[in-house]
């Protein structure tokens, strides 16, 4: 019995010592994203990113999400959600292509989106972009995870 019990402990261990690590990411209606780098050390399992736009204008006139892809694949999969309006979030239901999104919010509100890292492709090139029409050439950054990295905690950098 004391075998199975510890069994079952070393299954769950992995679980228990899951580290989210919290990023932060701010917007406004100049339509710029002030963080244009997010790095994720090693020590994160999962990533929480919250989005907060502090802008003044309502979704339907200024709103931003946050949407995560590979870097190869932001204008295809921007494009893609164009047509879909804010309703739609302007992102494409079921793509593969989107790590993790945000929903579009308006001015003085935030959204935050949880996601693992293991779906991430080792040197794999990950951006963000926001999907709202005519934002994602300039609202965009880049994510770094280097999981090889010294423990440390999800760093917020500007480059």
């Amino acid at each position: 019995m004391k075998w199975i019990c510890t069994a079952g402990l070393l299954l769950i261990a992995p679980c228990a010592m899951a580290d989210v690590c919290q990023l932060h990411v701010t917007a406004n209606d100049q339509m710029r994203f002030e963080q244009q780098t997010l790095e994720v050390e090693g020590r994160c399992t999962e990533v929480e990113v919250t989005l907060h736009n502090t802008g003044k204008m309502p979704a339907n006139v200024m709103g931003h999400d946050w949407v995560l892809t590979k870097t190869s694949d932001v204008a295809s999969v921007a494009n893609a959600g164009m047509s879909l309006g804010l309703a739609g979030n302007y992102q494409k239901p079921g793509d593969k292509r989107i790590v993790a999104a945000t929903k579009v919010i308006g001015g003085g509100e935030t959204a935050s989106v949880r996601f693992s890292l293991g779906q991430l492709e080792p040197g794999a090139s990950y951006s963000y972009f926001c999907s709202v029409p005519g934002h994602y050439s300039i609202m965009k950054g880049r994510l770094f995870y280097n999981p090889a990295a010294s423990p440390a905690v999800a760093l917020n950098v500007a480059k």
